[in-house]
């Protein structure tokens, strides 16, 4: 495919996209099966609250599942759950997941659940989670995804947000060699909970088995005894889910996306930004319970006609760095979307990657990344071991789909290392400084978007108008804050140099953590990085950097600080005044992949930094806090 700079077919729709939302949209919308052709597009008329496709009938499991049976692509594969830690691969066709949909919506159905109502899923990497997503999304039921194995606590509060008439579960999960009972830490939640939902729907895994209470139903026995249910004529403006993303205030947000815009956007994204197309093999190596594996692993895929992989693995240890190249050989894998930390974790075990040896990496031919800023170094890894184009894409859970990404299906354009290349249309994107005002080509700012956002984005906060407002109107009136900052060059390329927290004031100089770890994962003995801000009672603030080895460094630690030091001095300024760098086992990350930045600023300041909800391993963060109290 030849990669253009002229941007022309590209400007062409993004202009459309800003001066004609309307006209726009009303065009994408066309690729999916209406009960209702939307009339009118969008309105405005409770502004800051916009609705795309107000009078239009839809269903997203229709245009999932449904309408390719219906044009006779029913045989064609859908999912494909590919299991190294159960040693188990097992695909299904859009006919069969069709039919264990409708049987697992006829389940709900005669547990009481309709249009409306809320269901919580609670569940690990496999098909049956898939299954439950769609089925309620095919009765109007509203689903709220929490990831499998989260904390009583944390579970217990997204329940009595949510409300939910049913939660599905499953006797346990399995991370890595780990089994972990989800049975216990969801009847713990539901003593935590001031809710209580009518029923609990069980699946049974051979791994682990649950006991099962009186309001506890077999995910099996329920199938087998449960008539198949029919997709639901939905309001466009029906809520399709609730997703929840941590809150300042200690109570989670739960991020709402609606039916039709949804799938028009997601829709529009599969072919325009990821080039995946019906019969296409796609992977989005995430988890149903982040927004990637909502958005990625389910619904775009799926809307498309495209063959999802559903990997319940890791990148390293199940069984080595060579999964991932195994699964992308094994199915035909086209393309792959994932975080650049599973690229750095391959990295530091492989930095050769002479475990990709022996697989047939023939059919593959882009790997997209995000979650996490892509480092040139990672980048620059990745392009040389894998031989393809490597494509970074900015976005967020509040958005649900790419705000800044290289649209390869649209116009393939050139690559710049460190940037998601090009707002997507629909996205009016500012770089604005403190008053509100635009910044120049060059300068960073705040990056903010203007109102009206896209179809797909959020349209509020589950039950609390008040707070969406307050957490992202607020800040400037018109635009919705992103909370990251950044700029974008002359080209217009957006390079996004991380959360606006994230800056360092060092005497009054605002210095991008962002850039300074750039300079620091170019080292050559480095697979990843973190650097902070730390207190320091004459400059204010000073940066320390926290960094995990490859396996194959052999450096002295000392030459490696002072080469790292150097680098840093060199290439950013002397008023950066790194002298601090730490090596690490590993750095405390979420399960989604991000490092915990904000938990590791208050270690170092000697504050109190009770573990997330969301980290992966606790241990990490626990060893780093060791390890600090020792220096100090």
């Amino acid at each position: 495919m030849e990669v253009t700079t002229q941007m022309g077919v590209y400007s062409e729709q993004y202009q459309r996209g800003i001066s004609d939302p309307e006209g726009f949209w009303a065009a994408a919308a066309t690729a999916l099966t209406w009960y209702e052709e939307p009339s009118h597009i969008l309105d405005d008329t409770r502004a800051p609250f916009y609705r795309w496709f107000p009078d239009g009938r839809i269903n997203t499991c229709f245009n999932a599942l449904d309408r390719h049976v219906g044009a006779g692509h029913g045989d064609r594969t859908a999912l494909i759950h590919d299991s190294p830690v159960t040693g188990t691969t097992t695909s299904y066709t859009y006919a069969e997941l069709r039919r264990l949909t409708a049987r697992f919506a006829g389940v709900l159905r005669g547990l009481g659940v309709a249009r409306g109502d809320r269901v919580v899923i609670y569940m690990p990497m496999v098909p049956e989670a898939v299954v439950a997503m769609l089925a309620c999304a095919r009765l109007g039921a509203v689903h709220s995804v929490v990831f499998g194995g989260f904390a009583p606590r944390e579970l217990a509060l997204r329940i009595d947000d949510a409300r939910p008439k049913v939660v599905v579960s499953a006797s346990c999960g399995i991370e890595g060699s780990r089994v972990i009972p989800y049975k216990p830490l969801l009847d713990e939640a539901l003593r935590l909970a001031t809710y209580s939902p009518d029923t609990s729907v069980i699946l049974q895994r051979p791994e682990a088995h649950a006991e099962l209470s009186e309001r506890d139903l077999d995910w099996d026995e329920a199938m087998a005894a449960a008539a198949p249910a029919d997709c639901v004529p939905l309001a466009a403006t029906d809520p399709l889910y609730i997703l929840y993303t941590s809150g300042t205030t200690g109570r989670p947000k739960g991020v709402v996306r609606d039916n039709g815009g949804h799938a028009v956007a997601l829709a529009w994204s599969m072919a325009n930004i990821y080039d995946i197309g019906p019969g296409d093999v796609w992977w989005a190596a995430s988890d149903v319970g982040w927004v990637v594996g909502h958005s990625y692993i389910v619904y775009a895929p799926l809307l498309v006609g495209a063959t999802s992989v559903l990997y319940e693995g890791k990148p390293v240890g199940t069984p080595d760095a060579g999964a991932f190249w195994r699964v992308v050989a094994e199915h035909r894998v086209k393309a792959l979307l994932t975080a650049p930390t599973a690229m750095r974790a391959i990295k530091k075990l492989d930095p050769a990657a002479e475990l990709m040896a022996g697989y047939d990496m023939t059919p593959f031919r882009c790997l997209f990344l995000a979650g996490e800023r892509l480092d040139p170094d990672t980048y620059d890894w990745a392009r040389t071991t894998l031989g393809v184009p490597v494509i970074d894409n900015w976005w967020q859970t509040e958005t649900g789909w790419p705000i800044a990404a290289n649209p390869r299906g649209l116009e393939p354009m050139e690559v710049k290392p460190g940037s998601p290349s090009v707002p997507m249309p629909g996205y009016d994107l500012r770089i604005l400084d403190f008053e509100g005002h635009d910044r120049p080509a060059g300068e960073e700012g705040a990056i903010a978007l203007r109102l009206p956002l896209p179809p797909g984005t959020l349209t509020t906060l589950w039950g609390d108008d008040d707070r969406y407002v307050d957490s992202y109107l607020s800040r400037y009136p018109g635009f919705y804050l992103t909370g990251d900052g950044g700029y974008r060059d002359e080209d217009g390329y957006v390079f996004v140099m991380g959360r606006m927290d994230d800056v360092i004031n060092i005497a009054g100089h605002r210095l991008s953590t962002g850039a300074m770890e750039e300079v620091v994962a170019a080292h050559p003995d480095v697979a990843e990085c973190a650097v902070i801000a730390v207190y320091d009672a004459l400059k204010g603030q000073v940066p320390r950097a926290f960094v995990v080895l490859k396996a194959t460094a052999v450096r002295d630690a000392g030459e490696l600080e002072a080469e790292i030091i150097h680098e840093v001095r060199d290439r950013i300024g002397p008023i950066a005044a790194l002298r601090d760098v730490t090596v690490v086992a590993a750095l405390p990350k979420t399960r989604s992949g991000k490092i915990l930045r904000a938990s590791m600023r208050s270690l170092a300041n000697g504050d109190d930094a009770p573990a997330p909800a969301t980290i992966d391993d606790p241990a990490v963060l626990e060893s780093l806090r060791l390890a600090l109290r020792k220096e100090n």
